[in-house]
């Protein structure tokens, strides 16, 4: 039976198409740009291999080593307008971008180079790359190990032998010894000294207070003053500690020989990592690969954000989010409970909901500038008059810091909260509430035992979208409490444990300052791809999460629904 185009049109199936396409096409578009992301920043983690070549322009050659980061094609034209003795009869030429490290030889770690202009490349097995604390990679030779400036492994050659790999293994382990002591000395300082310079900071504030109370019993400052000289006991007991380390740290350097034939003595302290990429097997590299990326999530940032990891960040951004959903689900709930349930439907109501509305599409920047002047400024400073008058004229919560910056967002997704649970509550039949009512439950108690239960899956929709909101914005956190790099977790043993006054630090804007505030641009793009995906992982979970309790919830009242 064949149908005409007009009968075809109005049956709607055209439209059910035309919307299939589009979904589709929007997800190939995401599948696309994750993949994107992922490529260009999983890719980083891989131990790439090392070329050496003699670079050759314009009559100059010099030798160099690096690795191959990036390719592209560049018309030959704009060579030769820039001056580069472009053969005749070219349209392009391929140029490289080469990774060189050694930043403390040549200035820079990254080069352009063409790729017609390199000759006699080679990747030597005996050529190791070394990842270190500053300066940023290191590549080239490694000639011999110092121990107190006494040489105790040597080797002169350009071949890999015993007598090579000897210095090799000798190397690695200095490399491990110095990394046990750099975390022994990280934890003394983290650990050990921070928590003495808090209680030291407390007794201050304690004094202080008693100053200000005027209070006269000479027993409570003798007391303080008895504390303070235990701590500074401690304190003295661990700086030395410190210091033997420190000279024990220090006691080993290695020399290498650069591509260009550069010398150089380095601390074996300043080194993270260092291995033979070109000499690495697929197994080898792919554990290495994953250390890497397991680095990337668990260590703290150095280098200026370039190098290192980012589990500051990813803390951050998870405990700013749960303590933004833990604020914004009671105060959303609640206003909608009241503009559904109690309060008069009438010009009023309907112009709070035009208001709510209308807040949902505030520009995010404006919630931070009003998180700004009226919960930091305002309620802040009010908050250190009336109960850290001690600490003044330094602020403790009249700064932007966790706590402001987790009610900031909770203002700005609250809109989000109240109409999805508005949403939910008017799906509710009429017949479930004069049911409750009939059956002698009071009003509250209706609301409380059966409103609201069967209501909760609306409430966790609003919940989620307020996460997937609310865990990507950059703009307000600018000015209510994130910082480029935090000192310490806002989490850690020290009562009160929880620190709602300090600033953290976030993954969004992790990602504005290392992709656009960077002064190594090069180096940091891989990162701001990694760091992207691993912000959508984060998203993704936390939605997850709180998907899986909403349904939880909506299998336990479907009997109710009923």
């Amino acid at each position: 039976m064949r149908v005409s185009l007009k009968e075809w049109t109005k049956s709607g199936e055209p439209w059910v198409w035309l919307n299939a396409g589009a979904v589709a096409i929007c997800l190939i578009m995401v599948v696309g740009l994750l993949s994107l992301i992922a490529v260009r920043g999983l890719g980083h983690f891989w131990p790439a291999n090392i070329h050496q070549a003699d670079y050759t322009e314009n009559g100059n050659t010099l030798r160099m080593a690096g690795e191959l980061v990036e390719i592209e094609n560049v018309p030959a034209a704009q060579l030769r307008e820039s001056g580069v003795n472009v053969p005749e009869g070219l349209e392009f030429m391929q140029r490289d971008l080469m990774k060189i490290g050694n930043r403390d030889v040549g200035g820079s770690d990254f080069i352009w180079v063409l790729d017609d202009f390199m000759l006699n490349r080679t990747t030597p097995e005996m050529m190791f790359a070394a990842e270190r604390r500053e300066w940023g990679n290191f590549y080239g030779y490694l000639r011999s190990l110092k121990e107190n400036g006494q040489v105790v492994a040597s080797h002169d050659g350009y071949e890999k032998n015993a007598e090579y790999m000897n210095v090799w293994n000798k190397f690695q382990a200095s490399i491990d010894r110095a990394l046990d002591l750099h975390h022994q000395i990280e934890e003394i300082e983290k650990d050990d000294i921070g928590a003495i310079n808090y209680e030291l900071e407390r007794l201050r504030l304690k004094e202080r207070s008693l100053q200000l109370k005027e209070v006269t019993d000479q027993s409570r400052y003798a007391e303080i003053d008895q504390r303070r000289k235990e701590l500074d006991a401690e304190y003295q007991s661990l700086q030395q500690v410190l210091l033997d380390l420190y000279t024990q740290i220090n006691r080993d350097t290695f020399t290498a020989e650069a591509a260009g034939g550069q010398v150089l003595e380095i601390d074996v302290a300043k080194v993270v990592r260092a291995f033979l990429p070109n000499n690495m097997s697929i197994t080898d590299k792919v554990l290495h690969y994953f250390a890497k990326i397991w680095e990337f999530m668990s260590a703290d940032p150095r280098e200026a954000n370039t190098e290192g990891g980012i589990f500051p960040a990813i803390f951050g951004t998870v405990m700013m989010v749960i303590l933004m959903a833990v604020m914004v689900t009671p105060f959303g709930v609640i206003a909608a409970v009241y503009l559904r349930e109690y309060a008069k439907q009438g010009f009023v109501t309907r112009l709070i909901r035009i208001a709510v509305n209308n807040l949902a599409g505030v520009p995010s920047i404006v919630y931070g500038v009003f998180g700004l002047g009226f919960f930091v400024y305002f309620l802040g400073g009010h908050i250190d008059d009336a109960f850290f008058p001690e600490a003044k004229p330094a602020p403790t919560f009249g700064t932007p810091g966790l706590m402001w910056a987790s009610l900031t967002l909770a203002l700005l997704t609250v809109p989000v909260v109240i109409v999805a649970t508005e949403e939910g509550l008017s799906r509710i039949p009429r017949a479930v509430r004069e049911g409750s009512l009939a059956l002698g439950a009071t009003k509250a108690e209706t609301l409380w035992k059966v409103v609201l239960p069967m209501a909760s899956p609306a409430m966790m929709t609003g919940v989620i979208l307020a996460i997937a909101r609310a865990a990507g914005e950059v703009a307000p956190l600018m000015l209510v409490g994130v910082v480029k790099l935090a000192p310490s977790l806002p989490l850690d043993t020290n009562y009160p444990y929880l620190h709602l006054d300090q600033k953290f630090m976030h993954l969004g804007f992790h990602i504005y300052d290392v992709g656009f505030q960077s002064p190594n641009v090069e180096a940091a793009r891989p990162l701001v791809y990694a760091t992207a995906l691993l912000l959508v992982i984060v998203i993704a979970l936390l939605n997850l999460s709180a998907i899986a309790i909403r349904n939880h919830l909506r299998e336990k009242y479907k009997a109710l629904e009923m």
